[in-house]
Order: structure tokens, then sequence, then C-alpha cells
């Protein structure tokens, strides 16, 4: 068993547990907020403090484990302001993310986003192509980002990153990336009643019956 704080409250928890796991332990009940927890995966940002270590540590808590003397606050929610904007509206050119995003010329290169991203992302990579204006390059880079909003935390240009990242892979996905010509058939032909009679089939059958017929799918390889 190890001593961990959460909130300023001493806990006793088991050892090898995530920050997690351990507040549910401890009697939290993470129901809103969290992606496993029934919300958004990114929300269980957590800062915390190691005995006998003046750093301030920052990641999720999710994939963090528990040590013993841990002092731990969670962040449910970074409020890094988001710019307005109708995506129909902006053109996918490269000075689309700086004109809304004008603290991205702020940037020195510090590199600290980076080193405080829990999904090893090259954050700072990602800021370099917003600047030149490489949508694509920027969506590419930050296709795993969970908007946690650690690296707009510790940012000092105070940049919002993960907001500048949702832009550009709207931008990319509504008008760089090329459509998906079997998806467009398959839309078509949901859209022409093709499935209706086997929805309505579906839709009459009773739990028992639906879970056989689950388990007999044919499967696409």
């Amino acid at each position: 068993m190890l001593t961990v704080y959460i909130m300023g409250k001493g806990y006793r928890v088991p050892e090898g547990l995530t920050i997690m796991k351990a507040m549910e332990y401890a009697g939290y009940r993470l129901v809103r907020g969290c992606g496993c927890r029934g919300g958004y995966c990114g929300a269980c940002a957590t800062v915390y403090r190691l005995p006998g270590d003046y750093r301030l540590y920052a990641d999720l808590a999710c994939q963090t484990t528990v040590q013993d003397g841990m002092y731990i606050a969670q962040l449910p929610s970074t409020p890094a302001e988001r710019a307005d904007y109708q995506l129909s509206q902006v053109a996918p050119r490269g000075e689309a993310l700086l004109a809304l995003y004008p603290e991205l010329a702020r940037c020195v290169a510090c590199n600290t986003c980076t080193r405080s991203c829990p999904q090893k992302l090259e954050v700072m990579d990602a800021v370099q192509a917003a600047l030149r204006g490489d949508i694509r390059q920027v969506a590419e880079l930050t296709f795993d980002c969970v908007q946690c909003g650690l690296c707009a935390m510790r940012c000092p240009a105070e940049i919002a990153h993960y907001h500048v990242w949702q832009l550009a892979r709207r931008l990319c996905g509504a008008y760089l990336t090329p459509r998906a010509q079997h998806l467009a058939r398959r839309v078509a032909e949901v859209e022409s009643g093709a499935f209706d009679a086997e929805l309505d089939r579906l839709m009459g059958m009773g739990k028992d019956e639906l879970a056989k017929a689950y388990q007999a799918r044919d499967i696409e390889p």
C-alpha cells in the first residue's frame, strides 16, 4: 500500500494503480469528463509533485501510476480560448491558422510543449509547420492529440495548441483529404433504401435473437 495525497487529503491505495484507479479506490467517482468514463479523452489531465522533488509534473491520470507520497491535483478542463470561426468560411490556405491564432508567432522554440505532451507528440514541430502554413503536416503530426491542454498550460507564449490542431485537422478533412469513394457508394446505398428490409428485420428481433445473430455475423477480412 502507498500513501497519496489527492486534492490535499491523504489516502492509502494499492501499489501499481494508475492515478485514475487510485482516485476511484479512494472514493472519487469519475463519472463525467474522462473519455473512458463517459466523457472525452484527455479530460484526466493531472498535475502532481513527488516528495523531495521541487518540480511539478503533468500527465494523464489514465496512464500514470501512483508513487508513494505523490501529491495530485486534477485539471478536468483547460480554459484556453478557442477562435470563433465557421469552417465553411475558412479557406484551407497556409495563413488560415496564423490569422485565427496569431499567438503562434510568439513561439520561442523552447520545446516545453513537446516535453509536456503525454502522447509524446512533436508539438513544437507542429507549431513550426503551422507557421509555415503547412496545414496537412500539422494535421498529420497531431493526429493522436487528445486535447488534454497540458501543452497550453506549460507554454510561455500562451499558445492554445490543441485548438490550432483541431482547426488544422478540420481543414484537412474538409478540403485536402481525397474523398473515400467506397464510403460515398455505401452512403448512396443507405439513402436508396438498400438496407431497409434488413434493418426492419433486426429491429423486430428480441435481445437473445439479436445476440445470436451478432455472434453468427459475417466479418469482413
